[in-house]
C-alpha cells in the first residue's frame, strides 16, 4: 500500500474523554466542536491555512464575542478534522488509501487551498492521488470503497470518477503487462534458489484475462455497476470476460446463489444486485452460460423481482436453451402458488422464446413487398442438433413434472405440443413422460388418456419401449394395438438390411377399425373405442403376437421373393388386426342389444363395468386386472 508522510514535528495531540488538545505551553484560544468532540486549539496555525475557519471565527466574534465554533457537518468527522489540524501544526501526518479521501474532503470543506497558503493540504493530497494512489490497482479499489461513506462531496471533487477510470483502465490493460500476485511470489522464490531472474521461466503461469474480477467483488453494487459500465464502454475486453465478472459478483454477493435456494438477508439489496447484473449482461449470446442465467432467474423468482427483470432472463435463457439440463430448469413455483411444485408456465415462456428465434429469422427474410427474397423458405438460425437437444430436454422435463399429482393435463399437453413440431428419431422419452403422468394421475378420464397419448408417435418407439407399452395397463387399448402392429411390421422385416417403411395402406385399414378415419358418428366411434379398451387383455395380446409371428414365418416360407414376403406378412398382420377389432365390435352390438346399455353407456370409462354387465363373457375373458406393468 502506498503512503505519504507530511510534516516533521512530533504528534502532541492528547485525548481526555471527548476532549482533544495540543500539549503546548501556550493556552488554547479557540474551541472547535466536531460532533461530540471538543478540540482545544490555537488560532494562528489554523487560520493561516483554513479560509473557512477564518470566516467562522470572524462571524462568531462579532455575534457572540467568544472563540468557539461548530463544524459538525465536516466530511469524515472528527478523525478527518484532526488530520487537517495536525497538518496546520506541522505535525507528522501519514496519508494512505484508507484516509486520503476523507482528509481531502475535509480539507475542501475547510478551504485549505493554494490561495490561502502555498503548498497547502489540498495540493499535496491531489499530487499524492495522481502520482501514487491511482497508479496502484489495490489502492484504487480501496479508495473507491472509502468514497461511499462521504458521498456526494467525493463525487463533486471527481475523486470517484478518477478512481473508476483508473480501475477500468487497469482492467483493460494487456495481460502481458500485468504483474499478478503469484507472479511476484514465484519470481522471489526463483531468485532465492539461484535461478536467473531474466529467464522466461519466471512466469510459470499466464495471467488470465479475468484476473481482476475477484477484486471488484469487494465493491458495493452501485460502484461495481459504474466500473463495469466504464469497462464495457472501452470495448476492449470480450463479452465472456465481462460475463465472468458478473458471475463472480453474483456468487460473492448473493447468499445460497450457487445452491439455487431461497435468498436470505437484505432482500431489497439482493433485488438491486440481481437487477444490476441483468442490466449489465452483455448483448452477445453466450457471454454467460445458460446455467448461470437460470440461477439468476430462480433467484429473481424467489425474491419476487420485477417483471422486466424476469422477462429479460427468460428471453436470454430461451436463446441458449440447448445448453441446460433437466435439473437446471426444474424451477420451483413461487411460495404463494401452492397448486404445483414447479413453475411450468415460466418454462413454457422459455421454450416459446427459443422457438421464436426461427420465426424472427423468417420475418426478417421477408422483403418489403411481402415476398420472401430467396426462392426457398429460410431455414432459420436453429440447427437440427439444437432442436433435437431441446426436444429431449423437454421430454425429460415432462417426465419430472409428471410426478406432481397437482399438475393439470393441459399444462403437460401444452408444453409437449410446443416441441411437437421438432422431428426426433425416437419418442421413448416422451413415452416415459406420458407413462409417468398416467401412473401418478390414475383418475383422469378415458378421453384425457387418449389426448395425452396422441402426443407420441408409436412408430418411433424403440423395441424396449414397445415391449413395455404392450404390457402397460395404463395405456388405452387402441394405443397398445397400434404399438403391437408396428412392432410386428418391424419383426416381419427383421431379415432385411434396414427397417422398412410402415405399410401406409395397412395402417389406414387398421385405423378404419376405430375412431380415426371412421365415417360413423362420434358416439358410435367412441363406443367402439371403449369396447376395444375394455375387452383386450395382456394375455390376448400376447397370444396375438405369437399368432402374428407364426403367420409371418409361414408367409416367408410360402414364397421366396423378399418383396412378396414383406407384402404377404404385412397383409397377414393387417387381416389379424382387423379381425380382432371386428370381433370386438360384434360383441358390442350383441351386448347392447341385450340391454347392457346404450351407446353412451357402452363408452364407460371403466372396463370393469362392462364385464359386470355380462358375467358369462367375463368368465370367458381373462380379467383386465391380470395385465401388469413393468414400470
Amino acid at each position: 500500500m502506498k503512503f505519504m508522510k507530511l510534516g516533521s514535528k512530533p504528534d502532541t495531540f492528547q485525548t481526555d474523554g471527548n476532549v482533544r488538545y495540543v500539549a503546548n505551553e501556550l493556552a488554547s484560544d479557540i474551541v472547535v466542536n466536531v460532533g461530540d468532540i471538543k478540540f482545544y486549539l490555537h488560532k494562528f496555525p489554523l487560520l493561516s491555512k483554513s479560509s473557512h475557519l477564518q470566516k467562522l471565527i470572524t462571524a462568531t466574534n462579532e455575534e457572540e464575542n467568544r472563540d468557539e465554533v461548530q463544524i459538525s457537518d465536516i466530511p469524515g468527522g472528527a478523525a478527518a478534522f484532526e488530520m487537517c489540524a495536525k497538518f496546520c501544526y506541522g505535525m507528522v501526518v501519514t496519508l494512505n488509501a484508507y484516509n486520503v479521501v476523507s482528509t481531502r474532503c475535509a480539507a475542501e470543506y475547510l478551504g485549505m487551498h493554494e490561495t490561502v497558503e502555498k503548498g497547502n493540504l489540498i495540493y499535496k493530497i491531489d499530487v499524492f492521488l495522481s502520482s501514487s494512489i491511482l497508479l496502484s490497482w489495490k489502492d484504487s479499489i480501496i479508495v473507491l470503497q472509502t468514497c461511499k461513506s462521504i458521498s456526494p462531496l467525493a463525487e463533486d471533487l471527481k475523486v470517484v470518477n478518477r478512481c473508476i477510470e483508473s480501475i477500468a483502465n487497469k482492467a483493460c490493460v494487456d495481460v502481458s503487462r500485468v504483474d499478478w500476485s503469484y507472479t511476484y511470489n514465484r519470481k522471489k522464490l526463483l531468485e532465492e534458489n539461484g535461478i536467473d531472474q531474466n529467464k522466461n521461466v519466471v512466469r510459470t503461469r499466464s495471467v488470465p484475462k479475468d484476473w481482476w474480477v475477484e477484486d471488484l467483488c469487494e465493491l458495493e453494487v452501485d460502484l461495481f455497476k459504474s466500473v463495469i459500465t466504464n469497462i464495457k464502454s472501452k470495448a476492449i475486453l470480450s463479452a465472456e470476460v465481462i460475463g465472468e465478472a458478473l458471475k463472480a459478483y453474483a456468487h460473492r454477493r448473493l447468499p445460497n446463489f450457487s445452491k439455487s435456494t431461497s435468498q436470505c438477508g437484505d432482500v431489497s439489496k439482493h433485488h438491486l444486485i440481481i437487477e444490476t447484473i441483468v442490466w449489465l449482461l452483455p448483448a452477445e449470446k453466450g457471454s454467460v452460460s445458460c446455467r448461470f442465467l437460470v440461477k439468476l432467474l430462480k433467484a429473481a423468482i424467489s425474491l419476487e423481482s420485477g417483471d422486466m427483470t424476469i422477462e429479460e432472463l427468460v428471453k436470454r435463457i430461451g436463446q441458449q436453451l440447448e445448453e441446460v439440463s433437466v435439473s437446471d430448469i426444474l424451477i420451483r413455483a413461487p411460495d404463494g402458488d401452492a397448486s404445483t411444485i414447479y413453475d411450468v408456465s415460466i418454462v413454457q415462456k422459455i421454450v416459446k422464446e427459443y422457438l421464436m428465434q426461427d420465426l424472427n429469422t423468417e420475418i426478417e427474410s421477408v422483403g418489403g413487398d411481402g415476398d420472401i427474397e430467396d426462392s426457398r423458405k429460410p431455414a432459420g438460425i436453429l440447427s437440427d442438433a439444437s432442436k433435437l437437444m431441446v426436444a429431449k430436454l423437454i421430454d425429460g422435463y415432462l417426465a419430472e413434472i409428471a410426478k406432481d399429482p397437482n399438475l393439470l393435463l393441459s399444462q403437460f399437453v401444452d408444453l409437449a405440443e410446443l416441441v411437437s413440431g421438432i422431428p426426433r428419431p425416437a419418442h421413448d422419452g416422451l413415452y416415459r413422460a406420458i407413462d409417468m403422468y398416467l401412473k401418478v394421475h390414475p383418475g383422469i378420464s378415458k378421453g384425457e388418456r387418449k389426448r395425452i397419448c396422441k402426443l407420441m408417435d408409436c412408430k418411433k418407439l424403440s423395441a424396449e419401449a414397445c415391449m413395455h407399452a404392450v404390457q402397460n395397463e395404463r395405456l388405452p387399448m387402441r394405443v397398445v394395438v397400434q404399438v403391437l402392429y408396428f412392432e410386428q411390421v418391424r419383426t416381419a422385416a427383421s431379415s432385411g438390411a434396414s427397417t422398412p417403411d410402415v405399410h401406409r395402406g395397412g395402417m389406414k385399414d387398421l385405423n378404419n377399425g376405430g375412431s380415426h378415419g371412421s365415417s360413423k358418428s362420434g358416439t358410435t366411434a367412441n363406443t367402439e373405442d371403449d369396447l376395444v379398451d375394455g375387452l383386450g387383455t395382456a394375455e390376448e395380446l400376447k397370444a396375438l403376437r405369437k399368432e402374428l409371428a407364426s403367420l409371418r414365418m409361414s408367409s416367408e416360407k410360402d414364397t421366396g421373393d423378399h418383396n412378396n414376403n414383406k407384402s404377404n406378412s404385412d397383409k397377414a398382420v393387417i387381416t389379424k388386426m382387423k379381425g380382432l377389432l371386428k370381433s370386438k365390435r360384434s360383441f358390442m352390438k350383441a351386448w347392447t342389444s341385450k340391454g347392457g346399455g346404450g351407446g353412451e353407456n357402452s363408452g364407460s370409462d371403466s372396463s370393469e363395468s362392462i364385464g359386470s354387465a355380462n358375467p358369462e363373457e367375463a368368465k370367458s375373458t381373462p380379467s383386465r386386472n391380470r395385465r401388469y406393468s413393468v414400470s
